[in-house]
């Protein structure tokens, strides 16, 4: 990292930056050109960490991932823009992780689950959900294999 005086080395620090998102965008690389979308996401801590994401069982996302599953993560939160009298002066102030894994296509019900229940964590703060057999049959759940990550900080 460039300026290594906004770098978060705090795992509690990093993780309560990820409970605070509600966006994380994934980059991914169709053909030599880089893709990325936003997304819901539900982040489950650990050794490796996961990052849970659902969608469509079909579309440019997953066929890019069936070719190459690598992928590059961010998040942000905490914005505020910060005033001055000259245009130079101008900035913002924010936390921002970025981080790479590799991403899998969850295929059992219970992983699903799991997946899913993540997910509606991260936004509802509850993890009791029940799920409809249908609904788990056509949704795909992607997990995030997190490899590496860095949050950065400018308050």
């Amino acid at each position: 990292m460039r300026r290594s005086d906004r770098e978060i080395l705090i795992q509690d620090e990093i993780e309560s930056i990820i409970k605070k998102a509600d966006v994380c965008r994934i980059a991914l690389i169709d053909d030599q050109i880089p893709y990325i979308v936003a997304l819901n996401f539900g982040y489950k801590s650990g050794n490796p960490s996961v990052i849970y994401f659902h969608c469509a069982k079909t579309g440019r996302k997953i066929d890019i991932i069936k070719k190459n599953n690598s992928a590059c993560f961010q998040m942000d939160v905490d914005h505020e823009l910060v005033l001055a009298n000259k245009a130079c002066g101008y900035g913002m102030k924010f936390k921002s992780i970025v981080g790479y894994g590799k991403i899998y296509e969850v295929e059992d019900k219970n992983g699903k689950i799991e997946g899913l229940q993540y997910i509606m964590k991260q936004y509802t703060g509850k993890d009791d959900f029940v799920y409809e057999e249908k609904m788990l049959e056509v949704t795909s759940i992607l997990r995030l294999v997190i490899s590496e990550i860095s949050a950065k900080q400018k308050i």
